[in-house]
Order: C-alpha cells, then sequence, then structure tokens
C-alpha cells in the first residue's frame, strides 16, 4: 500500500490452505482489489556484488503491469516476525525496456523468481495471498498493530511467521536439500516436496 514516508511494515505468514484464508477474508469483510496474477520478478546486483550484502534490493516486476522497485536496509531489527525498511516503487511502461536500461547501467539478473498473488484490503491493511513454488503465504502489511489485528480476525496467531524475504527462505531451502539451481520457478521446483521447517534458519 502507498506510503507517504516511503516505509513498509510487513510480515509473512506460511500458510498451506490459502482457499479456507480467501473463504476467511470474505466472511470478515475483505475487499479483493486484485485477482489472483502470475509474477515474473527480478532481483538485479551489480557487477561488485555489494547490494545483497548492504541489504539493497533492486527489483524488476511484471504481473498485469511492470514496476521497479527499490528498497533500503532495515534500519532496526525485527520485531516478532514484523519488519520495516523504506521501499520506493514507480510503474514503467515497459518491462523490457527496463530490463535493457538496467543492464546499460551495469546491473544483471541475480535472480528470477516467481509467484501467484491475490491481493486485498481490510481496513488499512493489505494482505496478499502468495503462492510460490515452495509453499504458500500471506502478507500483511499495515501499522504493527492492524497487522496483529489482522492475523487475529484470520485467526492465524499459530502460523509461522517470517519478517525475511522469500529469497532468504528459498536460499535456507536450497542449502538444505542442497539444490543446485539459482531461480525460484515452478518449473525448478516440480516434483520437489519442501517441509516447512526448511524456512526457518539453523
Amino acid at each position: 500500500m502507498s506510503n507517504h514516508n516511503h516505509l513498509e511494515t510487513e510480515t509473512k505468514l506460511y500458510v498451506p490452505d490459502l482457499g479456507a484464508v480467501a473463504q476467511r477474508l470474505e466472511i470478515i469483510g475483505a475487499i479483493l482489489v486484485k485477482p489472483r496474477v502470475f509474477e515474473h520478478n527480478i532481483r538485479y546486483e551489480n557487477a561488485k556484488k555489494t547490494l545483497t550484502e548492504q541489504g539493497i534490493v533492486i527489483r524488476l516486476r511484471q504481473d498485469t503491469t511492470a514496476k521497479l522497485t527499490y528498497k533500503e536496509p532495515a534500519d532496526f531489527p525485527a520485531v516478532d516476525g514484523i519488519q520495516s525498511r523504506r521501499e520506493w516503487e514507480v510503474e514503467v511502461s515497459d518491462f523490457d525496456t527496463m530490463e535493457a536500461i538496467l543492464t546499460r547501467l551495469g546491473y544483471y539478473p541475480q535472480v528470477i523468481y516467481e509467484k501467484w498473488r491475490a491481493t486485498y484490503t481490510l481496513g488499512q491493511v493489505e494482505i496478499v495471498l502468495d503462492e510460490l513454488p515452495f509453499g504458500n503465504f500471506l502478507e500483511i502489511e499495515g501499522t504493527p498493530d492492524d497487522i496483529y489485528q489482522a492475523i487475529a480476525a484470520l485467526q492465524l496467531q499459530d502460523a509461522p511467521r517470517y519478517a525475511v524475504s522469500y529469497l532468504i527462505l528459498f536460499d535456507r531451502v536450497k542449502q538444505t536439500l542442497h539444490l543446485d539451481f539459482n531461480d525460484l520457478t515452478f518449473a525448478n521446483f516440480q516434483g520437489i516436496v519442501v517441509s516447512p521447517d526448511l524456512f526457518s534458519s539453523k
């Protein structure tokens, strides 16, 4: 959701049954603002490979539109699975042209990742249902108090909660299962069963 100071505060919850969550969202009056859509994401790195070290994200995303996103590292540690960091995002008119511009500026694709996403709002909170190659998640964005209220309204107090990115979860899965591919795609994960305990850092 847009924020005048560009501060994004969110948490991720592991929720295998997104159908049940969608039903609950309807019951509590959430509004479906963007139906389920496929996302293609590219995260970029620079020639010196310093962006990831610094916790900086440059991402190009294609769903129904193309968007370029820049995220800064978090100023403070996550609390109870909730993390805040500054984010700037802009819609671009052409995905391929923006990709070419980034390449010519010296950035290169570090990882490609895919997901299906449906977006809801509940009061001041944005709730997205994410289907990733390794599992299903709920992402809730808003103030910490609003996030807690949304989790309670969805009856998901016991769901595992994560403050880290999907790519960090992907790295944990890759290391534990000794996977040798680089991209988080549905094709790469075909036939691979991922236990949710692999998402926790060892």
